[in-house]
């Protein structure tokens, strides 16, 4: 190669880096990213942040390997990726930090009667799973919990000045059927979802948004992330008045309040955009609801509204119905691999992500989808299916060419710490796999 052609060759490296930086750098403006660097050879370098360090390595050799800066890159066959959202790409989970400023806020459009037939919609009757008996040892049934709580909601709808009444919220709160309320929702939802799995337990708190347009819910939404990213990462136990025991008794429920930004997975979406490759975010939670936090830029993560994908419900003339979306998949586990094959890599040419970052068993599937290269997982010290990736993991790490590799955080901040081993809330010991 003559030094004209050499010239040409390294002119039209600086084009393309100079053309990806201009038209996709502008995502990384948010507050929540640090500016990503330049470095000779590739378009944009991921910022080193509070990553693993072999994690970090791994993850930026990826972004070499497939990124625009790479010898193989095709602007016509762009490689993509894919997030999980709750756990995943901030500290806790969206949809169960909006769920508990529903009920705080009473921020219900329903009448007494639809909230009773809402809260039992798709849920088999019965008694729920053993973990889940009351303070007096006994089971409780759908009935009788539902039962209870029409009691409740009946009485806050005729005296919240928001509602049907004259009282304002903060009188509410005070009140035995208020707490009674609050606890036996939770109650209601850990026992729905731990009882019968994410087909039904995942819908069911959506179904709380009915007849809210969609503008509401996500403007409920926003109100509950900047609530939630001022709050304590914390632990709080309930248990319902014993004035209030009706039918279902007394219940104790134990629940984590606060989110946080994970500025690491911003900066890491931003530097794959701005070397060409596409991000992609798959939810288990409510769609319109992941897509305030990831693209609105406050929040500085900034991600295009039409990547982002969620759980969906029906719409009549734009109000939200109690009624899953038909023909759409439930966004956990295999939904979540439906919805990448149909939603995404249909409209690609049918490849699939080179990259999944992920937190739970919920994530298993697109975490072994067969393009992966790579998978991030957050280190939760869980079990199950996504414990047995976390311990591949472990096992390489420090090695060339793993194919997952462990982030760390300290649960008590909700921020990232620099090793593969996560600090429990609650603890000051670093861990790096569930107990057995």
């Amino acid at each position: 190669m003559n030094n004209r052609t050499k010239l040409k060759a390294l002119f039209g490296m600086i084009v393309i880096c100079l053309f990806l930086y201009a038209s996709l750098g502008a995502a990384a403006s948010g507050k929540a990213v640090s500016t990503p660097q330049k470095r000779e050879g590739h378009c944009i370098l991921l910022d080193k942040g509070k990553w693993a360090p072999d994690t970090y390595k791994s993850v930026q050799n990826l972004i070499d390997k497939h990124g625009a800066g790479s010898t193989g890159y095709d602007p016509n066959r762009k490689p993509y990726v894919v997030f999980d959202w709750d756990h995943t790409s901030i500290m806790n989970d969206t949809e169960e930090a909006l769920f508990l400023y529903q009920i705080d806020h009473l921020a219900y459009n329903m009448q007494p009667e639809e909230f009773y037939e809402v809260i039992k919609k798709n849920v088999p009757n019965g008694p729920f799973s053993h973990e889940f008996k009351n303070l007096q040892g006994d089971a409780v049934t759908l009935k009788e919990i539902a039962e209870d709580l029409k009691r409740d909601y009946e009485f806050l709808y005729s005296n919240y000045d928001g509602m049907n009444g004259k009282e304002r919220l903060e009188t509410l709160h005070s009140t035995d059927q208020f707490k009674d309320f609050k606890a036996k929702m939770y109650f209601l939802y850990e026992a729905i979802g731990e009882t019968y799995g994410v087909e039904i337990g995942y819908p069911w708190v959506l179904y709380l948004f009915a007849n809210m347009s969609t503008e509401e819910v996500q403007q409920l939404a926003e109100a509950s992330n900047d609530y939630n990213l001022g709050a304590e990462m914390a632990s709080v136990t309930l248990i319902s008045p014993g004035s209030m025991s009706g039918k279902a008794g007394t219940v104790q429920v134990t629940y984590t309040t606060g989110l946080r930004l994970a500025s690491e997975i911003a900066n890491l979406m931003h530097t794959f955009m701005e070397n060409g490759i596409d991000v992609y975010v798959i939810s288990a939670s409510m769609e319109e609801v992941v897509e305030v936090f990831s693209s609105n830029p406050k929040y500085g993560y900034n991600l295009p509204k039409e990547n982002v994908f969620g759980m969906r419900l029906k719409k009549k003339d734009g109000i939200t119905q109690a009624e899953y979306e038909d023909n759409w998949p439930i966004t956990a586990r295999e939904g979540k691999v439906d919805l990448i094959e149909h939603a995404i890599s249909k409209t690609r040419g049918g490849y699939g992500p080179i990259f999944v970052a992920g937190d739970s068993s919920t994530d298993y599937e697109m975490l072994t989808i067969k393009s992966l290269k790579l998978g991030l997982i957050i280190n939760r010290l869980k079990t199950g299916d996504i414990g047995k990736l976390a311990k591949t993991a472990a096992e390489r790490m420090g090695k060339n060419n793993p194919k997952y590799v462990l982030q760390g955080r300290n649960e008590n901040t909700g921020l990232w710490i620099p090793t593969e081993y996560t600090i429990k809330l609650g603890s000051n010991e670093e861990k790096l796999l569930a107990n057995p």
